[in-house]
């Protein structure tokens, strides 16, 4: 190697002096021209309650633009097939580098979605079974679940030079369970759901909801088709008109002058209510789609989605379902005892990933398991492991509370991987709530003060010790410690929950009391969920609130998707005696200009599209003879602009007086919602505002046993306070509520713990503590004991 002589300190270069990510004016949402100078190659934490503007700033700010900016630097043919992302609303960016954003997101929920196909993990199986599977079957395709067996033959005219019909066959082999297509499970629509077979359908033979009325027009094109006889009972019908009746096609017939399309009740039923977000839907709806369709293991496969051809091939006595079926971290011992040099470099890199499971925290997976089955922490930790062992440097990773699902022992492992990112040259910034993650960041930024039109700005920028001192909401409650209770309820009754073993339970008896607030807690796969959403029984008495995503377009709103605009729509069309639809953007009253989106969108091919706001209806969404009409002296794109807690006020009193409206706000407004505004697009709210949203929604339903999943996820420090107050609330009200969850303050709070573990995949699934905090805080014989004791300085 040369030496060096000359020991002078190198001249400073312009190119050093660029070691901030500096942003001015955004006004992205909520943000208020924001202003703030990140430091590269440092942990950057974002804090401020929900609602503040933090992932405003983060995602929609830097990250967006620095992926527009790369996107920009692909030809126009290649932007042409990329998604169009537009400018953020921001004077000045400069410092950005490339962003990698590690979301919330949810795993695409596709039945064919796997951890294994997400990851890669599954095609490099696929290649080492193709290679050193016996018997030999065929290429990695003959593998793949997704990959149907196909044999065609035949003529084939071949248009090159002299045209010549050659005669030709084709023969793919795939893996694909021919049974149930590579789902492993095969649904079946029960039919005693959907009509009552000794009555005819004039005699209301129809047991779906909405389908009761002889008036209602899908039951009349069914009655006057043709092709049944309507006075008949169904169970008398011949075998093709009951094949009409439920497989027909679709066909147009004229129903008294009208031109209708008939078509069987099966794919009817699959297109009205299967193909719609279960979430979504009306209770009374979804309780029947939930009793009319079963889904059960695939005979044919036994739920592995492979055919016969591919679970025949092994190794060492091992077909790539079993492989797919083992815990990871048992799958990565095996791949490690595989000596064979032909596939040396395939065994390494498909160890290396399997190793970053078990790195992460996420060894207690398997391949096989679907990835729309995983948490929203337990989806983002499976998008980091792409970057684990990436030699990138300098590239900025974004993160949105990457301890979401996390037990408080699994937040130090989490730690570690956030600071080996940024040990390695790179910028990390964070969103996050956690005391534990925020105080290992290098520099801080505190948005607030508080939530929605009142917050948007920076209230602190500098360290962990500047917050704590500092006078904002974060750093009030920064050193906040709930104390275990001194007395708790005394149940009323239990829920006997015996033998559980779904996934991994080993067995489980469990009494779950009745009447108080009863927390689950455990590591990350110990089996909790398994325990309270596959072991509980869903009833009539049980309300089951999850972490599904809301799924809801920019026409869905608060006011839309609780149903508070049903009431308000009736209270307009009565007051002014004309039809309701008239005041739904999104029917008879729409703006004619921008069919009730309020903004016009122009289309620039590969170029981001531009919305401006509607110069008809100035952005109101409806047509302006709608808005003539008044209600207590508001018109309705009034009361959409509406926050929560006015609209609370307006038609909780006087004539703007509505019961049904006021009890779907006071709802809101006691999940911490007060400051969102009726009409605001459900695409703009964070996700701990639709958690909330969620929680209200359900709220309405008549449950004697609530069963909430990480109420806290995407929760403020502040925000946990008033939850703890709305469950105590809930319970004095005489429901009982089973919470699981990792905050140390809701388990303190809780009259009754019951703690599963030791550890997670196979090795959990037990019953590792039952009792009250004040017991599990004095034993200390579980690590979750241990957390929760030194959490309230026990």
């Amino acid at each position: 190697m040369a030496t060096r002589t000359d020991t002078r300190a190198p001249a400073p270069q312009a190119s050093d002096s660029h070691d901030l990510i500096r942003v001015h004016g955004a006004r992205v949402n909520n943000l208020k021209d924001v202003s703030v100078e990140i430091p590269k190659r440092r942990l950057t934490v974002f804090t401020g309650v929900s609602g503040s503007g933090k992932s405003s700033l983060v995602f929609s700010t830097i990250a967006a633009e620095s992926q527009r900016m790369i996107n920009e630097t692909y030809s126009a043919f290649v932007q042409g097939f990329m998604p169009t992302l537009a400018r953020p609303e921001v004077d000045v960016l400069e410092g950005l580098t490339t962003a990698i954003i590690v979301d919330q997101q949810r795993l695409g929920a596709d039945p064919r979605s796997t951890v294994g196909t997400v990851t890669d993990a599954n095609a490099m199986l696929r290649i080492l079974f193709s290679r050193l599977g016996e018997p030999r079957i065929g290429p990695p395709g003959a593998y793949a679940f997704n990959v149907p067996s196909v044999r065609a033959s035949g003529a084939i005219t071949v248009e090159r030079g002299n045209k010549k019909t050659v005669k030709a066959t084709f023969d793919r082999t795939g893996g694909m369970c021919p049974r149930c297509e590579g789902r492993g499970t095969v649904s079946d629509i029960d039919l005693t759901q959907l009509y009552d077979d000794s009555k005819s359908l004039s005699e209301g033979a129809f047991t779906i909801p909405g389908w009761k009325s002889d008036s209602q027009w899908t039951v009349q094109v069914y009655a006057q088709s043709g092709f049944v006889d309507p006075d008949k009972p169904i169970r008398r019908y011949t075998r093709k008109e009951l094949q009409d009746f439920l497989y027909g096609e679709p066909v147009k017939v004229k129903v008294n002058g009208v031109n209708l399309t008939y078509e069987g009740l099966i794919p009817k039923i699959q297109k009205s209510f299967l193909s719609k977000d279960k979430e979504a839907m009306q209770p009374h709806i979804r309780a029947f789609v939930e009793r009319a369709v079963t889904f059960t293991t695939c005979p044919e496969c036994e739920g592995t989605r492979l055919s016969e051809g591919a679970r025949s091939s092994k190794i060492d006595r091992v077909s790539i379902a079993d492989a797919c079926a083992m815990q990871i971290s048992d799958l990565a011992a095996w791949v490690r005892g595989l000596d064979e040099p032909s596939v040396a470099p395939l065994l390494t890199a498909l160890g290396g990933t399997l190793d970053s499971f078990v790195e992460i925290g996420l060894g207690y997976l398997s391949l096989d398991r679907p990835s729309g089955t995983l948490s929203g922490g337990e989806a983002q930790r499976v998008r980091m492991i792409r970057h684990l062992g990436s030699s990138l440097t300098d590239v900025t990773y974004v993160f949105d509370e990457p301890t979401i699902g996390l037990h408080p022992h699994d937040i130090q492992r989490m730690n570690g991987l956030l600071l080996r990112l940024r040990d390695k040259g790179n910028t990390v910034l964070v969103v996050e709530h956690k005391p534990e993650t925020i105080v290992i960041a290098d520099h801080i930024v505190d948005l607030g003060p508080g939530a929605g039109t009142a917050g948007g700005t920076v209230c602190f920028e500098g360290t962990v010790e500047g917050l704590r001192a500092g006078d904002t909401v974060t750093g009030r409650h920064f050193d906040d410690r709930a104390a275990v209770k001194k007395t708790v309820r005394e149940p009323t009754g239990v829920l006997e929950i015996r033998g559980a073993h779904t996934h991994n339970l080993r067995e489980v008896d469990v009494d779950v009391p009745l009447g108080v607030l009863t927390v689950v807690t455990g590591v990350a796969g110990s089996g909790k969920s398994s325990l309270v959403h596959g072991s509980i029984p869903p009833g009539e008495n049980v309300v089951s609130v999850d972490q599904g995503a809301i799924r809801g377009s920019r026409r869905s709103n608060p006011a839309t998707y609780t149903g508070l605009l049903d009431p308000i729509r009736k209270a307009f069309a009565k007051a002014n005696d004309v039809k309701p639809a008239l005041f739904s953007a999104n029917s008879e009253g729409a703006c004619p200009g921008c069919n009730g989106a309020g903004v016009v969108y122009s289309d620039l091919a590969m170029m981001a599209g531009v919305a401006s706001t509607c110069d008809e209806c100035e952005g109101k969404r409806f047509q302006s003879a709608v808005l003539e009409y008044r209600f207590a002296g508001r018109d309705i794109s009034e009361v959409l602009a509406m926050s929560v807690a006015e609209a609370e006020e307006f038609f909780g009193t006087g004539e703007g007086r509505i019961p049904a409206a006021h009890r779907v706000l006071g709802r809101l407004s006691d999940v911490g919602l007060g400051y969102l505004s009726l009409g605001q697009p459900l695409t703009t709210l964070s996700g701990g505002e639709r958690q909330r949203l969620k929680l209200a929604t359900h709220m309405a339903e008549k449950g004697g046993v609530y069963v909430l999943d990480e109420p806290t996820a995407g929760l403020h420090l502040a925000d946990v306070q008033q939850l703890l107050g709305l469950l105590d609330r809930i319970v004095d009200s005489g429901t009982s509520v089973v919470v699981v969850e990792h905050h140390q303050a809701v388990m303190a709070h809780a009259d009754w713990i019951i703690d599963l573990g030791p550890g997670a995949g196979h090795d959990g699934g037990r019953i590792v503590f039952e009792g009250t905090p004040a017991d599990l805080v004095a034993g200390r014989a579980t690590l979750t004991g241990e957390h929760l004791a030194a959490y309230v300085g026990a």
